[in-house]
């Protein structure tokens, strides 16, 4: 009885905390829309854009932002029931193309794949049916978050539930913009081959640079030394 408690009381969590800023469809993720901009997202997110990383600035700047929720409500000493532990998100060319969530173990902790695409289904509605895997190498995304429990989704839209492997298994979501998903993987594979072919001549140039550090300090250093 009380285990059963505990994880209605997770589930709840979790559609509450989806559902707080008003319903999603599957362009969002709570109030955070698909297709924003940096500045957008995170003034939304209460952090400055400067947390911004970029990964890539050429063909197309690929950047991301990482977002911890507090675990207190805000101008209060209680504890947050928020159950997301961190939020991703992915911008191709100014433009949010993917939301990766996390959760918190300790708050999901006993609830199973069920209860999740249960609370999760409150949301994005139905999951689609389960086919199999197309053949096909899968993304390094799609490895790092483990086995897919349940997908909703449009011509237009994903959302994916998922469930690690590892001893303390958590769960991810991950929403993404199909079109721009697709752009920014075209650019990231650009972006690699970019950086494979530069390579021999950036690491020429790093150590050309460390050459003229070191004959810099030694002309200082022995002018100034006295034994």
């Amino acid at each position: 009885m009380m285990h059963a408690r505990i994880v209605a009381i997770c589930a709840i969590g979790i559609v509450c905390a989806a559902t707080a800023f008003g319903s999603p469809s599957l362009s969002q993720y709570r109030n955070f829309e698909l297709g924003s901009d940096v500045a957008s997202v995170s003034t939304l997110a209460g952090i400055s854009s400067a947390e911004v990383k970029t990964i890539h600035q050429r063909p197309a700047v690929m950047q991301e932002l990482e977002w911890r929720p507090s675990r207190w409500i805000s101008e209060s000493s209680v504890a947050s029931t928020d159950p997301v532990e961190k939020i991703i998100f992915s911008f191709y060319d100014d433009q949010l193309f993917r939301v990766i969530v996390d959760y918190d173990h300790e708050r999901t902790e006993g609830m199973t794949g069920a209860d999740m695409i249960e609370a999760i289904s409150a949301v994005y509605g139905t999951p689609l049916p389960r086919v199999s895997r197309a053949t096909g190498v899968a993304s390094r995304l799609e490895i790092e978050s483990g086995s897919p429990l349940a997908r909703w989704g449009d011509s237009e839209h994903a959302v994916v539930m998922y469930q690690t492997s590892s001893y303390r298994a958590s769960f991810r979501l991950v929403v993404t913009d199909t079109r721009l998903e697709n752009l920014a993987r075209k650019a990231e594979t650009q972006a690699q081959r970019l950086d494979d072919r530069e390579a021999p001549q950036r690491e020429t140039a790093r150590q050309q640079k460390e050459r003229d550090a070191a004959a810099d300090a030694r002309a200082a250093n022995k002018s100034a030394f006295r034994p």
